[in-house]
């Protein structure tokens, strides 16, 4: 067998925890590969919403194994939150649910560096989650990291207290203040006492045996591919690979293991803070967008920056991803607009292009758009593809062409029922 990956192909916030939990029943394995607690998968089902934030969004589902990945980057407080919130709903954790012991750990002082790093920055500040994920990811690669498999050693205090005091000198540096610390250290020790009694695995052994044992596994992705910290609008990109490569070296599969590639983009675009947004729309258009889609982070409840579908930068991720099937999100929100924009190409520097060019200044792209007619009937409690209506199904095609990528599912609500099957997907 080989690993299907899931992804967002836009700034993140696609719909990927919902579609995950609907793909999951024909899945053994689930496993998140990259990022931290700064994600926010909602799923909804029997008139509940759930937050995801580090536990893959397969968890609610009987049968299926879930695995966080060497990739990701834990907060054991906020996993703890999350374990804890599952406790009403019968999962039995220690069954489902597996961690990587290379999994790097987020400590307090990482989410001090987060804090006292952007207000630094001040007016180019990111829009950083304050999770305290960029230093984590900073001392992975420097080599100072603390992981997982560190909670096992008889001297984990001493490296964790090493780690700290080198944050502390550069907290210092930064003449921030710390007194919290104490606090957010007791509650992060107790926490880590709770990691210590889940399944700790060798993450890459077992994925690459349920692939030899013909167990189907998904690889979920978070944040967006536009936000990946090589191809994405740099500097305003998270700290991790989040485009398909990243699956292989955040679970430790290889390159000719990867079957399909699932792309997740919405029916326009967001974005959560700081950076570039070329079909932005600062006017009532966009007010009107992100009220319908309610469109606030699930992490941060920061609102979202709302715009035109951005076709350019979609077939850039599509490309980069080598997707082989998409699948759009909430086309319901778009109900109502007589007509809708695509943007097709920029104008940058006196040429029209239709890529995304390297170091975009604010207000350098200027979208062209294309005008096609809306749809105004209510989507929600469509069953069938045989019941879209006309001139969303037109809107499906006209993007199928221009993306040369079919569109297999077309989510049309935010529970898990209400979603389209244009064609089968999965093993």
């Amino acid at each position: 067998m080989k690993v299907d990956v899931l992804l967002g192909l836009q700034w993140g916030d696609e719909g990927k925890g919902k579609i995950v939990d609907v793909l999951t029943p024909k899945y053994d394995v689930i496993a998140r590969f990259q990022g931290g607690p700064n994600a926010g998968h909602t799923l909804e089902f029997e008139g509940i919403k759930h937050v995801l934030h580090t536990i893959p969004s397969g968890i609610f589902r009987k049968n299926t194994q879930n695995v966080i990945g060497n990739g990701v980057v834990i907060d054991p407080v906020i996993l703890k939150k999350e374990l804890d919130a599952l406790i009403p709903f019968g999962v039995k954790v220690n069954e489902v649910l597996k961690v990587s012991r290379k999994a790097h750990l987020i400590l307090p002082t990482h989410k001090l560096l987060d804090a006292a790093s952007e207000k630094a920055k001040g007016k180019d500040k990111i829009g950083s989650t304050l999770k305290g994920i960029g230093p984590t990811y900073m001392d992975k690669t420097g080599r100072n990291g603390l992981r997982v498999g560190d909670i096992e050693a008889a001297d984990f205090k001493e490296r964790y207290n090493r780690l700290k005091e080198k944050h502390l000198q550069l907290l210092g540096n930064f003449n921030f203040d710390t007194h919290q610390l104490g606090a957010l250290e007791k509650e992060w020790m107790s926490a880590i006492k709770e990691m210590q009694n889940l399944v700790l695995i060798d993450s890459e052994h077992y994925i690459n045996a349920c692939m030899k044992n013909g167990q189907a596994v998904l690889a979920e992705g978070a944040q967006g591919s536009l936000l990946d910290i090589d191809f994405g609008s740099y500097p305003f990109v998270t700290s991790s690979n989040t485009i398909c490569a990243g699956a292989c070296t955040g679970l430790g599969i290889a390159p000719n293991r990867i079957n399909e590639v699932f792309g997740i983009f919405k029916a326009y675009c967001t974005r959560v803070g700081s950076g570039p947004f070329p079909t932005e729309l600062k006017d009532e258009v966009g007010e009107k967008i992100r009220a319908a889609g309610h469109e606030f982070g699930a992490t941060t409840g920061r609102p979202r920056r709302c715009g035109w579908l951005d076709l350019p930068a979609l077939k850039y991720a599509i490309m980069l991803n080598g997707v082989t099937k998409l699948i759009m999100t909430k086309s319901d929100v778009l109900s109502g607009f007589d007509s809708i924009d695509i943007c097709t190409h920029y104008n940058y520097r006196g040429e029209k292009i239709d890529y995304l060019p390297f170091g975009v200044e604010e207000g350098e792209l200027e979208p062209v758009y294309e005008s096609i007619p809306g749809w105004n009937e209510d989507l929600t409690g469509l069953q069938s593809a045989d019941e879209l209506p006309e001139t969303l199904n037109n809107y499906v095609d006209y993007l199928e062409k221009a993306l040369e990528t079919p569109i297999t599912i077309v989510s049309v609500g935010p529970d898990r029922s209400q979603t389209i099957i244009r064609e089968a997907v999965g093993v």
